[in-house]
C-alpha cells in the first residue's frame, strides 16, 4: 500500500499492553508522523504509564518524541486499575527494564497544547484510555479544535461492555470526561469493544513474533501473548472460549491486537465500517453509569414523540472491522515491511 504526507498524531494513553502495541506500531508505520505522547492513570497509576511508555518508545527504537505525565485520577471518581488484565506493573509483568529516556518537563495538558498548535498540517488525536487528559485540554485550551482533523478515540461499545455488563473500560473509569469529548465539535471516530474484541493475531504469528531478534517485533510477540483473543483465557488457551495453540506444541494462544487496532483504521480507514451514530454517556450512578448509549433505531420512538428529542453527538460508530487486513497491516508495520 502506498501512503501520502505522513499524518500527525499524538497518542493519548494509559500503557497498557495493547497501548504498548499502538505504540510500536505508530513508531513503525511510515504513514504517521507521532508527534507526542501524553499519558494518564487507567491501567496502571500514571507514573508506571509514563515509565512504561518511555519503555515501549525506547525498544521500539523511536526518535525523541516527547513524553508527559498527566492526570493520575479521573475528573469525579477515584482512580481504578487494570492489573488483573495487565499485570502488576501494566506490561503483562515481563519484567522490561527501566527507561533510559526521560518525560518532558511539560505536564499532559500543555504538551497537547504546544503540539496541536504546533502542527503544520491539523492533527488526529488518539486517546487509547481513560480521557481525563483530553477533557481537561478541551476546557482549559478549546482553540485546539481548530488544528485538529479527527479524534480516533478507543472507547465505548455499541453493544455489550467489559468493564461493566454495558460500558467499556475507558469510558467508564471516567465517563464526565467521555461526555466532554462527545462535545469537542471536531469529526470523532469510536473505534468500540464491537470491532476491538475482533482483531485478533493468530498463534502462529504471535510465536514467528516471539522469537524474532529485533527487539521491538519480538515485544510485539510478548505482549501479544499476554493477551489472549478469548478473556478469561490464559497462553494455553484455558479458561473461558478456547483458543487454540498452535500445531507446533508452542504455548501461545491467538492474541488480540486490541488499542492498536485504532492505529490501523488511522492509516487504512477503509479496513473500518462505520456508522455515523448519536452517541451520548449515561453519567448517572447506577448499573448504566459509563455506557455509551448508541442510537442505531431507523426512526424516533415513542420517547421523542411524547418528551421531545434530545441534541446528541453525531459519533462515526466502528461496527465492522476487515481482520485479516489489519493483522496483515500491523505485522508488516512492527516487523518493517511492506508499508513503503
Amino acid at each position: 500500500m502506498t501512503y501520502g504526507p505522513p499524518i500527525p498524531v499524538i497518542i493519548d494513553c494509559d500503557t497498557g499492553v495493547d497501548d504498548a502495541l499502538a505504540l510500536l506500531f505508530a513508531v513503525r508505520h511510515p504513514g504517521i508522523d507521532l508527534r507526542a505522547v501524553t499519558c494518564v492513570a487507567g491501567n496502571t497509576d500514571v507514573d508506571g504509564v509514563v515509565r512504561n511508555t518511555l519503555t515501549v518508545l525506547e525498544t521500539a527504537g523511536a526518535p525523541a518524541v516527547p513524553v508527559a505525565r498527566g492526570a493520575e485520577r479521573p475528573l469525579i471518581e477515584a482512580p481504578r486499575s487494570a492489573s488483573h488484565v495487565h499485570g502488576h506493573d501494566g506490561m503483562g509483568d515481563l519484567g522490561l527494564p527501566a527507561p533510559r529516556r526521560t518525560p518532558a518537563d511539560v505536564d499532559a495538558v500543555t504538551l497537547l497544547h504546544r503540539e496541536i498548535l504546533a502542527s503544520p498540517r491539523p492533527v488526529t488525536l488518539v486517546p487509547t484510555a481513560p480521557l481525563t487528559n483530553i477533557a481537561l485540554l478541551l476546557r482549559t485550551h478549546p482553540e485546539v479544535t481548530r488544528n485538529i482533523e479527527r479524534i480516533v478515540f478507543m472507547g465505548g461499545a455499541a453493544g455489550a461492555g467489559n468493564a461493566t455488563p454495558v460500558a467499556e473500560f475507558n469510558v467508564w473509569h471516567d465517563p464526565e470526561a467521555a461526555a466532554i469529548l462527545l462535545t469537542a465539535g471536531v469529526p470523532i471516530t469510536m473505534y468500540g469493544l464491537d470491532v476491538f474484541n475482533r482483531v485478533v493475531v493468530p498463534a502462529a504469528e504471535v510465536h514467528r513474533l516471539r522469537t524474532s531478534t529485533e527487539p521491538g517485533a519480538r515485544l510485539a510477540g510478548d505482549l501479544l501473548a499476554h493477551r489472549p483473543a478469548a478473556p478469561g483465557t490464559t497462553a494455553g488457551g484455558t479458561g473461558g472460549t478456547a483458543v487454540h495453540a498452535p500445531a507446533d506444541g508452542t504455548d501461545e494462544a491467538a492474541g488480540g491486537l486490541g488499542d492498536a487496532g485504532a492505529l490501523c483504521a488511522v492509516v487504512d480507514p477503509r479496513g473500518l465500517t462505520t456508522y455515523r451514530l448519536p452517541v451520548e454517556v449515561s453519567l448517572a450512578p447506577g448499573p448504566a453509569r459509563g455506557q455509551t448509549v448508541v442510537d442505531r433505531r431507523s426512526r424516533i420512538g415513542e420517547a421523542e414523540l411524547h418528551e421531545g428529542t434530545r441534541e446528541q453527538a453525531l459519533v462515526d460508530v466502528g461496527l465492522e472491522v476487515d481482520v485479516p487486513r489489519y493483522v496483515k497491516l500491523y505485522l508488516e508495520t512492527v516487523e518493517g515491511s511492506g508499508t513503503g
